[in-house]
């Protein structure tokens, strides 16, 4: 029992960790306008096929070395996901940004039936996938039975927590951070002491996306398959991260992530994984209802 306990506690740290990568995209949206982006689990989806893509042009030039097809694909993938973040700010949000808080929301999902719907008339709608990369296993006793972890999830996790500790630094102690903190605090005031708070939030789309193109490469290289729908489900699920960690906390949706991802692999290890997707959404519902704010976040107030 022990050992079953460690090695879905492995496997609940990799899956939390990806879905932390992609609640940053959430939270820090929301932290800056104030709106839910429907459309980042298609970004997700997208880089998963960026992903391919990038190995196969890499392994078409000759490139067949594991450290720079995988630095080649982040940087290509986390570039291009980028411009769809940028693209997606600036076709559904902008131009609705001053209506009513429903015309964003709607917009949002319209985008991400758009981003489905191209990616499924351009790839095909068949499900799609890459060889494995990374092979090998690290194999430990363990009290009563044996735990193992694969390299791919050791990279997975050595990557997605490198990429969070550099984003928080970015946040934290940059000026880049300093900007984006004073436009989440009060855009208007950010405004008039000569931010260009449109720039900040276009650039906060774009690091959200490029989080999310992160985790697709990640996921991708783990589970070598993908398809058009692959960003729904997900994307929910890491909008419950962003939730349960408090959505607009950047730790918070860190640690939302994680503990969604433990929880997650224990149940479908203890009880069933045919009801794994049912356990998190009624997760979802019961942070709503009895800590809306979240783990980490803070209750809103409203001045009058």
């Amino acid at each position: 029992m022990e050992a079953f306990f460690l090695q879905q506690l492995i496997n609940g740290l990799t899956l939390g960790a990806v879905y932390g990568l992609i609640a940053i995209g959430y939270t820090m949206v929301y932290g800056i306008i104030g709106m839910i982006n429907f459309a980042h689990g298609e970004v997700y989806m997208i880089s998963a096929y960026l992903c391919a893509i990038g190995l196969a042009l890499l392994a078409s030039f000759g490139i067949h070395s594991f450290p720079l097809l995988i630095f080649g694909t982040l940087v290509f993938t986390i570039v291009v996901t980028g411009v769809y973040g940028w693209a997606i700010e600036r076709v559904a949000y902008r131009p609705l940004r001053n209506s009513t808080r429903l015309a964003p929301l709607i917009s949002a999902i319209g985008m991400s039936l758009i981003l489905q719907n191209y990616v499924q008339l351009s790839q095909g709608p068949n499900q799609q996938g890459i060889p494995t990369m990374l092979t090998g296993v690290l194999r430990f006793d363990v009290g009563d039975g044996i735990v193992q972890i694969t390299w791919t999830k050791v990279f997975i996790l050595i990557a997605a927590f490198l990429g969070m500790a550099i984003l928080t630094w970015i946040i934290q102690y940059t000026r880049l951070g300093r900007i984006c903190r004073a436009t989440q605090q009060d855009r208007r005031m950010a405004s008039i002491l000569g931010i260009n708070t449109d720039r900040v939030i276009s650039l906060v789309f774009v690091i959200g996306a490029a989080m999310a193109g992160l985790a697709g490469v990640l996921v991708t290289m783990n589970y070598g398959t993908f398809d058009f729908y692959a960003g729904f489900i997900i994307g929910i699920k890491a909008f419950t991260a962003a939730v349960l960690g408090g959505i607009g906390s950047l730790p918070g949706a860190m640690l939302g992530g994680l503990l969604l991802g433990i929880a997650e692999a224990q149940f479908a290890g203890m009880v069933n994984s045919d009801y794994k997707d049912v356990f998190s959404f009624g997760l979802l519902v019961v942070i709503l209802i009895f800590r809306p704010q979240g783990l980490l976040g803070r209750p809103l107030v409203t001045k009058v």
